[in-house]
């Protein structure tokens, strides 16, 4: 993670959705368009593998309560069900154009996006159509992930609302060809080892990959649970065990950290440097949600690591890239500036990459490049 390939006063010449070449002083004379760096620096497009960014409300009254205290206990996620089941598909989908365009101004070219919010065979089914058609309309990569096993809804018992997730959700998101992940919120006071297993060996059996949410509200044995059932990635991990880390290094998850979310809660960060000290592929995420996480910027993410969680910033930037899209599965596609792989690239006003982390908070975006096309240039 510490060791980046930096090549200095080179061209890159892209073919239809893919990078062709990479070399000094390539001849531009046959190509269609040019983009002119400026002497800033080219990094691959950002990878964000933890998103929740389709929903609706907002829930700021519920975020200045508990900057004065009020303890953080899950509940503001049956608020937003609310509100998305109130919400017109339409709807879903403009408030999740505005923010995933938002995320790539930032330089997100691809992105993983939850349902969750639904709690409902018709509410998840909703908020993952909506998910799709985004993906058909915007000029991001977006990966669905199925996530009914979020919260339990009021007025249903725990067993029978699995058994809906199990008989009902699953199938129908397989069917429809709905999601390629299915998540499961295992946590103190969300779901427990033992009906986190069940849901899970549900979706693989129909075909779904996986992932958790794991140990963020205390160490639950979720990391161990991720390595038994060999899943893509086991997410958040504030409270991991060392067996936990263990056993995900042994079984080869990838550990996805979201230090936004820590950050806005006031908790403790994630044991990054003790993860990658140990040989695990650290991977970062926003966990952009309208509860726990309004950042959506993966360079912002950058330097919380970079401060917060002593990552230097090659290991930061590795992971908000490469092992990034390890956590998506997608590492042969995206993830690496390479010839062969997906022409997603991103172009910043800097000097150098170690200056990510230094500009903190700031945008210094200056062009996105998507398959091989500019699709966003900072106006001006």
């Amino acid at each position: 993670m510490n060791e980046l390939s930096v090549c200095e006063g080179v061209d890159v010449l892209m073919e239809g959705e893919r990078v062709a070449k990479i070399g000094p002083r390539l001849d531009p004379r046959s190509v269609a368009q040019t983009v002119d760096a400026r002497g800033g620096v080219v990094i691959p497009g950002l990878v964000d593998p933890h998103t929740h960014a389709v929903f609706a409300g907002t829930r700021e009254d519920e975020f200045l309560a508990r900057l004065q205290g009020l303890p953080y206990d899950g509940g503001g996620i049956l608020a937003t069900a609310q509100a998305v089941a109130r919400a017109r598909e339409e709807d879903l989908i403009e408030t999740g154009r505005r923010y995933l365009g938002e995320m790539l101004a930032c330089g997100t070219t691809t992105a993983e996006v939850k349902s969750g919010y639904g709690l409902s065979l018709d509410g998840e089914t909703k908020l993952l159509v909506a998910v799709r058609q985004l993906r058909r309309s915007l000029p991001m990569r977006l990966v669905a992930t199925f996530l009914g096993a979020h919260a339990f809804p009021v007025g249903i018992r725990r067993d029978d609302y699995i058994l809906s997730i199990i008989t009902q959700m699953i199938p129908a998101v397989r069917r429809r060809r709905l999601a390629q992940f299915c998540d499961v919120f295992c946590d103190r006071d969300f779901y427990t080892v033992a009906e986190t297993r069940t849901i899970l060996r549900a979706a693989r059996g129909a075909g779904l990959r996986l992932k958790l949410h794991a140990d963020e509200l205390a160490p639950v044995g979720g990391a161990e649970l991720a390595a038994e059932l060999e899943a893509t990635s086991a997410d958040h991990l504030l409270k991991v065990s060392e067996k936990g880390m263990a056993a995900l290094k042994e079984a080869g998850v990838i550990p996805v950290l979201l230090p936004g979310t820590a950050f806005t809660l006031g908790l403790d960060y994630a044991p990054a440097r003790r993860m990658i000290d140990l040989g695990l592929p650290v991977a970062l995420a926003t966990d952009f949600n309208p509860g726990t996480c309004l950042i959506h910027s993966m360079l912002t993410i950058i330097g919380l690591a970079v401060m917060k969680m002593r990552l230097t910033i090659a290991e930061a930037l590795t992971a908000a890239t490469l092992n990034a899209a390890c956590a998506l599965e997608l590492a042969e596609e995206v993830g690496s500036v390479e010839e062969g792989k997906a022409a997603d690239l991103v172009v910043l006003d800097l000097e150098n990459y170690r200056q990510i982390p230094y500009f903190f908070g700031q945008v210094p975006v200056a062009a996105v490049i998507q398959g091989g096309r500019v699709v966003y240039e900072r106006p001006g």
